[in-house]
């Protein structure tokens, strides 16, 4: 029996709708337009997810296009994280543009469109221009060099081109209507001087267009079909068809914007200026903390791409914003990792205990699966002994009946190991319980095949040999704000719900397989989470980060509440 078909979102529709009606397939093409500004967040793995992967679905081409028109927020750095994000989550684009790529055709119309009385120079400051922009419900006003002649548009045009004039003296606009019922009618600019050296073009130019001139005629220069934007575009689609009208040939493709909705990520943000801030300001470790909602951020966490593409897909497209719950994106990460990790054990909290009656000296290597998800994983051998940790949260002097980890008189298996039971603990001066001495049964050893080997008990514990241990500095990572929306209170900045517990680190204790453990190995640690190496782990000096836990311990305590 046949898998049902997929249904269309309605981009997909737009498209079909497109081809049914005779557009050429192979003339399809998309584009991902990121502007380097900054490095991409999990907001824009959506876009990628649906740009490249209508590319795959119609066997299109997809271009990477640089939005690089703002030479005062745009580096090089921010070019080269885009393109490692982009390969990272399993694209690979067509052809790299940038918009700078364009800026000569870009000008050349714009001339045209002042010959064709249809631009002008606009001396006002600022202020003058957005008084007599109007407002929703009342028309502007026209500027008082709205009727500057041909001449002088392009004499003053030029000049602004050439270095001539300060900026703010001189911006050009579009001639459309300043009675539009769309404000971004009303005589947009279309250029403004700025002297600042590009990242790619340095001092070449020394005026600079603007992103509704330049995105809809990147598109056409590109025979991009379908531009694809998030819903705050929508208003924008008129003026992107105005530009495009004035340039385009009626033989060749003409772009058509479409928009859908952005998905927004609870307790985050994702604003670009947002995250630029809590990077200034030293609240995380640069763009890419793993407590940042960055691809970087994510990948440095030990997110994998399956799983930002896996959850790219869940959340669909829709044309109507929300907030997707962080829990969905940590659902596919646990479910992913748990195919692909290697069970290790590790303790985070360590309690030492003391087998009174296991041999001194004795040690012996037990056997263990690696990922009893994946058969082929195969097995390692790790290492028992007299002393050991547990974790501290693991034992109690005197524990009720729900309690099934290790409690004075009662019994514990250790995972992979033997059977032993709580016979004594003894505590510091301030009643901090230091050590647990225990006794085992020999003849319960796992996999032994003896009768006592499989004899019940509730409980199973982790434990790393001590003599064995390998100490590793552990991240623990929660999320960055503790209200799912920080910055959707109008009274009260974002910065004031940051979690005071999105980072603790410690010292925690491994079984010594790990020691050679590389930056970017995922491990499961069993019964704690899931933890990758972090790119500050050294030989002989590990840094482990949480990716996720176990479980969804905030659900847990939302329903505490």
């Amino acid at each position: 029996m046949s898998a049902p078909a997929k249904s269309l979102n309605f981009i997909e529709h737009i498209i079909e709708e497109d081809l049914k009606n005779g557009f050429p397939k192979e003339k399809l093409r998309f584009r991902f337009p990121p502007e380097p500004n900054g490095y991409l967040h999990i907001g824009h793995a959506s876009s990628i997810c649906l740009n490249f992967g209508l590319g795959l679905q119609y066997n299109a081409p997809v271009n990477l296009r640089y939005d690089d028109t703002n030479p005062t927020k745009e580096e090089q750095e921010y070019v080269d994280a885009i393109k490692r994000d982009v390969e990272w989550l399993g694209f690979q684009w067509d052809t790299e543009c940038y918009a700078s790529d364009y800026f000569q055709q870009l000008y050349d119309w714009a001339v045209d469109l002042i010959k064709m009385g249809k631009a002008y120079v606009d001396s006002q400051s600022s202020e003058e221009m957005a008084q007599q922009k109007g407002t929703p419900t009342e028309p502007g006003t026209n500027s008082p060099y709205r009727d500057r002649s041909v001449e002088e548009n392009l004499r003053l045009f030029e000049g602004m081109k050439n270095g001539d004039f300060e900026e703010g003296t001189h911006v050009l606009r579009a001639k459309i209507d300043m009675a539009s019922t769309n404000m971004l009618m009303r005589d947009p600019i279309m250029y403004r001087v700025l002297h600042k050296a590009h990242h790619r073009t340095n001092t070449d130019w020394c005026i600079y267009p603007m992103y509704d001139w330049t995105h809809g005629e990147s598109d056409y220069i590109e025979q991009i079909t379908h531009s694809l934007c998030t819903l705050e575009f929508l208003p924008h689609r008129e003026l992107y068809d105005w530009f495009l009208d004035q340039v385009v040939d009626p033989e060749k493709v003409r772009p058509k914007q479409r928009e859908f909705a952005r998905r927004n990520l609870s307790h985050t943000v994702v604003s670009k200026r947002k995250l630029l801030r809590l990077v200034e300001d030293g609240i995380v470790n640069g763009w890419d903390d793993p407590r940042m909602p960055t691809i970087s951020g994510l990948r440095r966490r030990g997110y994998t791409p399956e799983s930002i593409r896996n959850f790219s897909d869940t959340i669909g497209i829709a044309k109507r914003e929300n907030v997707v719950d962080v829990s969905l994106l940590e659902f596919h990460i646990r479910e992913h990792l748990n195919k692909i990790d290697s069970r290790v054990m590790a303790v985070l909290n360590p309690v030492k205990v003391v087998i009174t009656n296991y041999p001194e000296g004795e040690e012996e290597w037990l056997h263990s699966e690696n990922n009893p998800e994946d058969e082929s994983a195969g097995t390692r051998k790790i290492p028992f002994s007299r002393e050991i940790y547990i974790e501290q949260e693991d034992f109690r002097e005197q524990a009720n009946r729900k309690f099934f980890r290790l409690k004075l008189g009662g019994e514990v298996r250790l995972k992979n190991a033997y059977i032993i039971k709580a016979e004594s603990c003894t505590k510091d001066e301030n009643g901090n319980i230091t050590e647990i001495q225990c006794t085992y049964d020999p003849k319960s050893k796992s996999g032994s095949g003896t009768e006592e080997s499989l004899r019940k008990v509730k409980g199973t514990l982790h434990w790393v040999s001590i003599p064995h241990a390998v100490p590793a500095e552990v991240r623990l990572y929660d999320r960055l704000f503790t209200d799912p929306t920080p910055d959707g209170h109008k009274d009260k900045d974002f910065m004031e719900f940051l979690n005071p517990e999105s980072l603790k680190t410690i010292t925690a204790y491994l079984e010594p397989s790990l020691a050679s453990a590389v930056p970017g190995d995922r491990f499961q640690f069993q019964r704690l989470g899931y933890f990758n190496v972090d790119l500050d782990s050294q030989p002989g000096s590990l840094v482990f980060n949480r990716t996720v836990t176990l479980r969804d311990t905030w659900a847990k305590l939302e329903q505490q509440k």
